[in-house]
Formats: C-alpha cells, structure tokens, sequence
C-alpha cells in the first residue's frame, strides 16, 4: 500500500493499469517477481495492487475521479508522512478508530466475529483472494495424496483405465474420439490407446504403471515401451502413480521418440484439474465490483 501511495504522491490521476508497473518498480520487484503467477493465472503483484488500491480507497486515502482512475487524498498524504517504510491492515485500522484521524474506518462488505485464525489472516501480506487460493491449494494437497493413494490400492486394470480416462478428459480423445484399454495380456508394453479422430488415423499410447511411492520407473521400462511403439507412432505417454530416475529422464530426453513423462504429483494434479476421480463439495464466488454498473 505504501509503494501504491508514493506512486501517487504527485497528485497525478492515473488508471490501474499505468499505477501498476510504476508501483512494481516502486517496490523493487524484479522482473521475475513480477511474471509470478496466482493458480488463477493473474500476476501476483496484480493482485495485491489491486488489493492495495482498494483497501485505501475504502478508507479513504484514495479517491477515484472517475471510472477506473486513482488519485491520493489528504488522508492518504497523512498515512504515508506517518508510515513512510509500510503499514499493516492493523494498523490503518487502529487509525481508523481514531476519531481524530482522518483515515476512515475500514467497512467491510460482511461483519463478522472475529476469531484468532481470522485476525491472524488480516495481519499477513496475502490479500484475501491469496488466502483464499492458498486455502483451496491446501485442500488439494490432501485429496491428491488420498488420490494417489487409492489408485495404489486398486489393481492394474483399474489403474489402466483411470489413466486412460484422464487423457479422454483433458480433450485427447477428440471430438469423436475414443480410448480404450488394451488386452492385459501381450499388449506389447502399451497398456491404452486412444483415438483421436473417429477413423483412428491419429493415436496416443500410454503406458502404465501402478507403483509404490518408493519405487521409481528406471530407464529399462521407458526403453521397453519405446521399443513397443516403433513402428505404431513417433510418441507416447508413460504415466505412474510413482516417479521417473534420472536415467529414465535422461533417456527420454535424448531419444528420438517423444515420450511425455507423468508423475504421481503431476498425474493428481491432472485428475483434479480436469475432474477425473473427483467431485466438487463446496462452490464459493468472488464478486467485484461491476464498474459498468456506476458507469
């Protein structure tokens, strides 16, 4: 909020989108920095400007002119001559029952009782959509190790065709497309094939193997299946519930035959991402404001 603050300084009505690079650079981000990315794609510092523009102008140290423009306040001059290195919401809101300051209170869109866990969130640098996210992230954390561990508890089949359902999801299969699971027995080291085109003219092979968080899939099993798609097609996907060695990773990288490697932590990734083994138990919806709305 600080850096937000000085950029404004100045006096200088300025839109969202030219505060934002001034205020990255105000705080001294790296490029790096800034190409960091929330799970929804939006830029991190992005968001926490966002944020920052918001907050300050609900208690008033900003004003907005007109449509999507910032400009500072009285109130905002005063909050940055009194915390000129960087304030906490704690803080601002402290100033806000301050009769005598000119920081307005705070308003939030719901009030609610306020419990430790929630205090502790308000004093931290994430803005609440980054709580939110982070929230969710941790959710998913846990249904991927249950995930990965219920398809290590399942036989081969069940696996084969888990595997091959995912790729079906994530769009592989085509329009009019299909997978399937090869016979179980003298496959040739392809476990499932699918069709991406209603003639089969294009396919992908999978390979699968159902191991033990502990047992890696060394180089012989990536060169085996190599060796049972030449002649059928230039590429294929290996998937395990377990990890690649370097050697396998190695191989795969110099060889000729475009192999796609996944993981156990990239396979439940996947399934989560596209809906495959799992279902949605709660939906939440983050507003904004509808500016056209005010327009």
């Amino acid at each position: 909020m600080v850096p937000t603050l000085r950029v404004l300084s100045d006096g200088v009505v300025r839109t969202r989108r030219d505060i934002r690079p001034l205020v990255g650079r105000e705080a001294g981000l790296t490029d790096v920095q800034m190409q960091e990315t929330l799970a929804s794609g939006q830029p991190t510092y992005e968001n926490r400007i966002g944020w920052g523009l918001s907050f300050l102008t609900n208690i008033g140290a900003l004003t907005r002119p007109s449509r999507g423009h910032y400009t500072i306040t009285d109130a905002g001059r005063f909050l940055l001559d009194k915390f000129p290195q960087g304030v906490l919401e704690r803080d601002i809101n402290a100033l806000g029952e301050d009769p005598s300051s000119p920081i307005r209170p705070y308003v939030a869109t719901v009030t609610r009782k306020r419990e430790t866990a929630e205090a502790a969130a308000e004093s931290s640098a994430l803005t609440p959509i980054e709580q939110v996210q982070n929230g969710v992230e941790r959710i998913h954390d846990k249904v991927a190790s249950e995930l990965l561990q219920r398809l290590q508890e399942k036989d081969p089949a069940f696996f084969e065709h888990a595997v091959v359902r995912l790729l079906v999801a994530m769009g592989y299969g085509g329009a009019n497309g299909q997978g399937s699971v090869t016979q179980l027995t003298n496959d040739g080291g392809i476990d499932g094939v699918i069709d991406q085109d209603i003639l089969g003219l294009s396919r992908v092979y999978i390979q699968a193997k159902r191991y033990a968080t502990g047992n890696s899939v060394g180089r012989p099993d990536v060169q085996g299946f190599v060796g049972a798609l030449h002649g059928r097609a230039d590429s294929g996907v290996f998937i395990t519930t377990s990890h690649f060695s370097q050697g396998a990773r190695d191989y795969v990288a110099s060889s000729p035959t475009r192999i796609v490697l996944i993981d156990g932590k990239r396979l439940t990734d996947l399934m989560i991402q596209f809906g495959v083994g799992v279902q949605a138990s709660e939906t939440y919806a983050i507003v904004e404001i509808d500016e056209d709305f005010f327009a």
